[in-house]
């Protein structure tokens, strides 16, 4: 499921904080896999979920909820 930041807006701190904590882990399974020389399921699930990720550090420093990261 891709994240809009009109959908990351919408959560409060304390979701938007899981979110980036289950994305970041996801990314180092990903990580993992392809390091051991395993192929993913979706050739662009690693660039997907950095996206992710970085939408959510956007709208979270907007937020003023991260200072310096």
């Amino acid at each position: 499921m891709v994240l809009k930041a009109k959908e990351i807006r919408s959560m409060n701190a304390d979701d938007r904080q899981k979110k980036l904590r289950e994305l970041r882990e996801e990314l180092m399974h990903e990580r993992g896999l392809s390091a051991m020389g395993g192929s993913t399921p979706s050739p662009g699930k690693i660039r997907q979920l950095r996206t992710q990720i970085a939408r959510l550090l956007t709208v979270m420093r907007e937020e003023g909820e991260l200072k310096n990261e």
